[in-house]
């Protein structure tokens, strides 16, 4: 499956490739960057087998995750997109689309999560049937569950995942139909 590319005003949102590799395991070995998602650094193995999970969603499943690249320069700013990844939630979550986004400390503050998020959104909008799509984020990450809310999404519930807390909110699809 070839990986669309998107362009926004200050980005480029682009398929992973092995080149990414020292980016994606610098981002996720930094303790600021994971604080509210596991709050533990990755390893270089962990980093390595996300990047391979990334680039195989796409081939299994026809969506994914994009790296977010700075339209300027070319600069590996973070990555954001969907993922059905079966997670061992209490209660369960359904097995729908599940928006994920990280950025690097350069990136963040400056409306560059909003503005790819929006595009990606859109791109799934108009790609995809979804009735709906979801997100679990720490509740003490304030800026995420704005970002979030703001994009559409609502909290539906709590859950618990890998000993944590977890709000998860719900997005309805284009196609979702109201009672």
């Amino acid at each position: 499956m070839k990986v669309p590319i998107l362009e926004t005003e200050r980005l480029v949102l682009r398929p992973h490739a092995s080149a990414d590799f020292a980016d994606l395991a610098a981002l996720w070995a930094d303790p600021e960057v994971v604080k509210y998602i596991g709050g533990s650094p990755c390893t270089q193995e962990m980093s390595w087998a996300r990047l391979l999970r990334y680039i195989g969603h796409w081939q299994a499943l026809g969506f994914g995750y994009w790296a977010i690249c700075d339209r300027s320069d070319g600069r590996f700013l973070g990555e954001a997109g969907f993922a059905i990844y079966h997670r061992e939630v209490t209660p369960a979550l359904p097995v729908v689309p599940e928006a994920g986004w990280l950025l690097s400390p350069v990136a963040q503050g400056r409306g560059l999560a909003r503005e790819a998020l929006a595009c990606l959104h859109q791109w799934a909008d108009e790609n995809k049937d979804w009735d709906q799509a979801i997100a679990i984020i720490d509740p003490d990450h304030k800026a995420s569950l704005r970002l979030a809310s703001g994009l559409g999404y609502q909290p539906t519930g709590m859950a618990r995942y890998q000993g944590a807390e977890m709000q998860v909110l719900t997005r309805p699809g284009p196609t979702a139909t109201s009672v």
